[in-house]
């Protein structure tokens, strides 16, 4: 199982709209995004603090619904492109 990444809020969002979502609102310290095919998360953006590794883990696996092996594989390609 790889390891997962730390991920701040905005770092996490920026992210997401690299693989598709687009923020929907916004609402105190959570954004929602949705993406083209009905998929959606929250993700919180408490200041400068790390999202939690269980959380990551849910939105990676039930709102991503992708495995944690292709979540990382295509963070290894956005990190490339950086």
């Amino acid at each position: 199982m790889p390891k997962l990444p730390v991920f701040k809020g905005k770092e996490l969002i920026k992210f997401l709209e690299y693989l598709g979502f687009e923020v929907t609102r916004t609402k105190g310290s959570h954004w929602r995004l949705k993406s083209e095919d009905g998929r959606a998360t929250s993700v919180p953006v408490h200041g400068n603090k790390d999202i939690p590794k269980g959380l990551l883990r849910k939105i990676i696996r039930e709102d991503l619904e992708m495995s944690l092996e292709d979540f990382d594989a295509l963070y290894s390609k956005y990190r490339g492109n950086k």
